[in-house]
């Protein structure tokens, strides 16, 4: 059986090397077609790289903690079928050129047909994305892969799409584990072209695997003891602070609260301040619009916003060293270019969002968005698209000869990962119902913090939002998305003394702060820009119009 060597590929736009994270495969194992190699850290994501050939693990070229540069050799494989861009060893047959293995479907080509080669359909194997939105998996065992046949015809690629996501206008499809589906072929199987793959690993189900069993202890009505518990048994070690916080708490009923717009208990109170939670952006699902404890901790989860309760102990090391690597280099780049090219101009104005918050409440109680998170980052990220199609040119990109004016919205959302900074953004954004961009925005929030942003998510970002409200801040100046000319920052929404019509009351106030390449937006369009997104949060019926 002759020997192949798996190279290096380019699973994003330009990467030049990876980091080798994790082997799933070693030595003498036996592995089948689209099967999980190795997982790869780049500069913007994680990525499984799933095999493009059957065979026997003969070597692993490369250790974990590895930078690898694409294109280099990491693992040999003893195969009858290889790939473009596998290499063949000494004393094996000639690797075969731009071709792709067989699926288990493809029967094997009858020798006449063997005998007169045809032209076949070439695509680029080293640009098809990987790691794209994974297809809902049933619980079950997984499938298992049959190895291909050798068979020594070519099975042609089909041509690499353009785009793989949803259309504009045609909500994505909820699955269990809050992943968009981008579409599948059941009836032939998972074909890998590249270093594709339509399948969802074990790793990738893990975490949707968590959040399904949170959604069904709720909706089977279970005591809060029972559906803590069961949190408990499927969390994260990370997640242990909840728990922890939620068994400090007493069962004991007490007297209901009404404080504002929020009914809670008092001890539901406490576990909310203890995992700093604004009760306010809380999804209530008890009776009479109350808020329990299942609809806290859900929150916490999500949001990502809970702290270690108590402070870690400084330890005997007195320095630590951390390799600048990965996501953090990306960002270094990326942000040092940014501010010393483009130059920066802020702007900030305080808003009265009494209505946005009075909005969000009543989309909350709507059947229209039962089991779909709504926050005021939704009416935020509406506003933004808005404001976008009454001042075009601060959805723009710079080049030293020319200014690109886009007429469509890929909405950036900048999200605080385990990983690092990353900026994914909604595609065709201004084509989505509000529906459809509160479910959009959840799905981003979610893949992002499991780790699971592709590279393709994250490109062609054409304006960025941020909410620095979520870690208690007020406002800021926020760095320019390397590529975009603006980028605007909404702050904590809380109760501030306000004049309205002559007379001093308390209402629900944030402050917008939005900075601007100055080579491309005036302050007479910036400051419209700004005017504009203030005007939807003071009046969201304004998004009517």
């Amino acid at each position: 059986m002759p020997a192949a060597e798996f190279p290096l590929p380019d699973v994003g736009e330009g990467l030049t090397e990876a980091e080798i994270v994790q082997w799933r495969v070693a030595i003498g194992d036996e592995i089948a077609v689209d099967q999980v190699l190795v997982e790869i850290e780049t500069a913007k994501s994680l990525v499984e790289l799933p095999s493009p050939f059957a065979g026997t693990v003969t070597g692993l070229l490369v250790s974990e903690g590895d930078t690898v540069e694409v294109g280099k050799p990491i693992i040999r494989v003893d195969s009858d079928v290889q790939v473009a861009g596998s290499t063949a060893q000494p004393g094996g047959s000639a690797p075969v050129a731009d071709s792709v293995p067989a699926s288990p479907e493809v029967a094997a080509t009858p020798p006449a047909a063997a005998a007169a080669p045809a032209p076949v359909a070439q695509a680029p194997v080293a640009q098809v994305p990987v790691a794209q939105a994974p297809v809902a998996q049933t619980p079950s065992a997984p499938a298992q892969q049959t190895p291909p046949a050798p068979a020594p015809a070519t099975v042609a690629a089909p041509p690499a799409t353009a785009e793989a996501r949803p259309s504009a206008g045609v909500p994505a499809q909820p699955v269990a584990d809050h992943a968009t589906v981008v579409g599948s072929d059941e009836s032939s199987g998972a074909v890998l072209v590249g270093y594709g793959s339509a399948t969802t690993s074990p790793s990738r189900r893990k975490p949707g695997a968590r959040r399904a069993a949170a959604l069904a202890a709720e909706a089977s009505r279970a005591s809060s003891a029972d559906a803590v518990a069961a949190a408990e048994a499927a969390a994260d070690p990370a997640e242990d602070s909840i728990s922890e916080a939620v068994a400090a708490q007493g069962t004991r009923p007490r007297k209901v609260v009404s404080t504002g717009t929020v009914l809670a208990k008092p001890p539901i109170r406490k576990l909310a301040k203890d995992l700093d939670v604004d009760l306010t952006e809380v999804v209530p699902t008890g009776l009479a619009g109350e808020v329990t404890r299942d609809d806290v901790i859900r929150h916490a989860k999500q949001a990502s916003v809970f702290r270690n309760i108590e402070t870690p102990e400084w330890g005997d090391v007195r320095r630590e060293t951390i390799p600048v690597k990965g996501v953090r280099k990306a960002i270094a780049k990326a942000m040092t270019t940014s501010k010393f090219t483009a130059p920066h101009v802020s702007l900030f104005v305080d808003v009265d969002a009494t209505r946005t918050m009075e909005f969000v409440k009543r989309l909350k109680s709507s059947p229209t968005f039962a089991g779909v998170k709504v926050s005021p980052l939704l009416v935020f990220a509406k506003a933004v698209i808005w404001a976008v199609r009454r001042n075009r040119s601060v959805n723009s990109t710079w080049t030293d000869q020319e200014i690109i004016v886009h007429h469509f919205v890929n909405l950036g959302i900048a999200a605080a990962t385990p990983r690092g900074l990353i900026v994914p953004n909604i595609k065709d954004a201004q084509d989505m119902s509000l529906f459809e961009l509160a479910k959009a925005l959840e799905d981003l929030t979610l893949t992002a913090r499991d780790g699971k942003t592709t590279p393709q998510q994250m490109a062609d970002g054409t304006v960025t939002i941020t909410n620095i409200g979520v870690f208690g801040m007020d406002t800021g100046t926020p760095i320019l998305n390397p590529g975009e000319v603006a980028i605007i920052a909404m702050g904590t929404i809380k109760p501030k003394p306000w004049v309205v019509d002559g007379e001093v009351r308390s209402r629900m106030v944030t402050t917008i702060g939005a900075s601007f390449d100055h080579r491309v937006v005036d302050g007479d369009v910036a400051s419209r820009f700004v005017h504009d997104i203030a005007s939807v949060l003071e009046e969201p019926a304004l998004l009517l119009d």
